[in-house]
């Protein structure tokens, strides 16, 4: 015998009541964080901007392989100084089907290169089968990178570092064109975002020295003669091997 009609409406109704009551939490988190991105933005002299469709699509490695490239909310640009001079900066929620996944990071770089360095945690899904090479561990992180023999002179004991620094907090951090980025906590407030961006920096001196002479690929000219690091074990072309 079924439930009386009445049963299944006070089940509805509950339901609709807690929907609309974690509608109206996420709403609220949500005008939370714009007004403290807007507030940040504005300290800085930077630009914001509530809603930026394209600005996803500069990259499609990384988080981006993973989740999509959905559109970027509560957008900050502009530019900060590192030890190397001035460079662009962007900072985004990356928000998939409604959903934030992730504050994007991003910092410019002048080189861009064709080869893409994906710095994973090992505790994260493997990224898509097939797209990339994994390369080992690098630090605290997997390295799956496009090219081997390309992605081998950049992983110098200097980048090793500074990407241990960023913390593990950051699922990834990528190089991919002429960009650093990383992939921060959707939670990541303006304090732990300027260290992000600091840590950014950094890596993209390394990466691309003001005063290298550097080829087109943004790579030292000796860096054929280079192995590497001690650190760093290379790994034949497979998954990412178990913990």
């Amino acid at each position: 015998m079924g439930a009386p009609a009445w049963v299944w409406f006070t089940i509805a109704v509950v339901a609709a009541g807690a929907a609309a009551a974690l509608f109206a939490t996420d709403r609220a988190q949500r005008t939370a964080r714009n007004r403290e991105r807007r507030r940040w933005a504005g300290l800085r002299g930077w630009q914001f901007a509530e809603v930026d469709q394209v600005l996803p699509t500069r990259w499609q490695h990384g988080l981006i392989a993973v989740t999509g490239r959905g559109v970027g909310r509560d957008v900050v640009t502009g530019s900060t100084f590192t030890a190397d001079g001035r460079r662009r900066v962007h900072v985004l929620d990356h928000e998939v089907n409604g959903k934030t996944t992730a504050v994007l990071v991003a910092v410019h770089r002048r080189r861009p290169m064709s080869t893409v360095v994906e710095l994973w945690l090992p505790s994260v899904p493997v990224p898509r089968e097939g797209e990339l090479d994994l390369l080992g561990p690098v630090g605290d992180r997997y390295a799956f990178v496009s090219d081997l023999p390309s992605a081998r002179p950049l992983i110098t004991p200097d980048l090793v570092d500074a990407a241990d620094e960023i913390g593990d907090d950051v699922t990834a951090v990528w190089l991919e064109d002429a960009w650093v980025v990383a992939a921060a906590p959707a939670s990541a407030g303006p304090a732990r975002l300027e260290r992000l961006l600091r840590d950014l920096g950094e890596l993209a001196d390394i990466v691309d020295p003001l005063d290298s002479e550097d080829d087109e690929e943004g790579e030292p000219a000796d860096a054929g003669a280079r192995g590497l690091p001690s650190n760093v074990r290379e790994l034949p072309r497979a998954g990412r091997p178990s913990s």
